[in-house]
C-alpha cells in the first residue's frame, strides 16, 4: 500500500443485500484530508462505517493502512448519541483511552492528564462533571472531539462534524482539524456546506451511490459533477431489487 492509509478495491455496501455504494475504486494517501459530499442518500455515513468496520462489504474489500481498527478514531453523528445515558463529560472524554488502557482498565496519571488537556483545547474545561444530556449541541461535538483528540489515531473518521452547531464552534473545531493536518494524520469528513470544503479540504470524493468524481476539491466541485451526482440520486437505483407486481 506504500504511504495509502486507505485502499477501496472495487468496494461495494449495503444492507440486507441491498447495495448503497457501488463498486468504489480509490486510495487515500496518509496525511490526505479528504471532504466526503454528495446528496442524501448518497451513501457517505455508509462508507465511514465500512472504513472503521462497523459492517462488512457486500464485495470488494477496504485495505487499511492503519496498525489496527484501533488506530481509527470515528466521530458518528450527533443525532446517534444517546444523550438519555448517564455519562458525564469527563467519562465520554475519557472513553477515547480504551485503545491505550484497555476497555476495563482504570486510567493513569498520564492518560488522565491527556484527557484534561484535551477538554480544554475543546474549550470546555469546568465541564467535566456536566451530564451529556444537559449539553448544548456545539458543547456535545466539542466534547467528541475531545474524545478524539484522546485517540490519538492516526485516521479520523467525522461524520456530519459541523451540523446545528453556531460558526464560533466550527471555527474552533475546523482549527482541531488543520492541527490533525499539520501532525500528519489522515482526515476524512462528511460534509454538506461546500463553501466549508472548497475552504478547508484539498481533496473530495464526491459520491452518489458511487464515486462521481474523487480528486482536488476545485476539480471535484464543478456544476456538471454537482448536477450529475443529484441526477443519479432522483434516477431509480439499477442496482435495487426488483419488488413483485400484484
Amino acid at each position: 500500500m506504500s504511504d495509502s492509509a486507505l485502499v477501496f478495491d472495487d468496494v461495494t455496501l449495503g444492507y440486507d443485500s441491498h447495495p448503497v455504494v457501488h463498486h468504489l475504486r480509490g486510495r487515500v494517501e496518509r496525511g490526505d484530508c479528504v471532504a466526503v459530499t454528495g446528496p442524501n442518500g448518497a451513501g457517505k455515513s455508509t462508507l465511514l462505517k465500512a472504513i472503521n468496520g462497523l459492517m462488512t462489504p457486500l464485495g470488494g474489500r477496504i485495505e487499511c493502512g492503519a496498525r489496527a481498527r484501533r488506530d481509527i478514531a470515528y466521530l458518528p453523528q450527533v443525532a446517534e448519541i444517546d444523550r438519555s445515558f448517564p455519562l458525564s463529560v469527563g467519562d465520554l472524554v475519557a472513553a477515547g483511552a480504551w485503545r491505550h488502557c484497555g476497555i476495563f482498565s482504570a486510567i493513569n496519571g498520564t492518560m488522565e492528564a491527556r484527557v484534561s488537556q484535551a477538554i480544554g483545547d475543546v474549550g470546555l474545561t469546568g465541564f467535566e462533571q456536566r451530564a451529556i444530556g444537559a449539553l448544548s449541541g456545539g458543547q456535545l461535538q466539542r466534547a467528541l472531539f475531545a474524545r478524539v483528540l484522546v485517540q490519538d489515531a492516526a485516521i479520523i473518521l467525522l461524520d456530519e462534524p459541523f451540523t446545528a452547531i453556531d460558526n464560533a464552534t466550527t471555527r474552533d473545531l475546523m482549527a482541531l482539524i488543520g492541527r490533525w493536518r499539520q501532525e500528519g494524520r489522515t482526515v476524512i469528513a462528511v460534509l454538506h456546506d461546500l463553501d466549508l470544503v472548497r475552504e478547508h479540504f484539498p481533496r473530495t470524493l464526491l459520491l452518489a451511490r458511487t464515486a462521481v468524481a474523487w480528486g482536488a476539491t476545485g476539480e471535484v466541485l464543478t456544476i456538471d459533477n454537482l448536477a450529475a451526482a443529484r441526477h443519479m440520486i432522483e434516477a431509480p437505483d439499477p442496482h435495487a431489487p426488483l419488488c413483485p407486481v400484484d
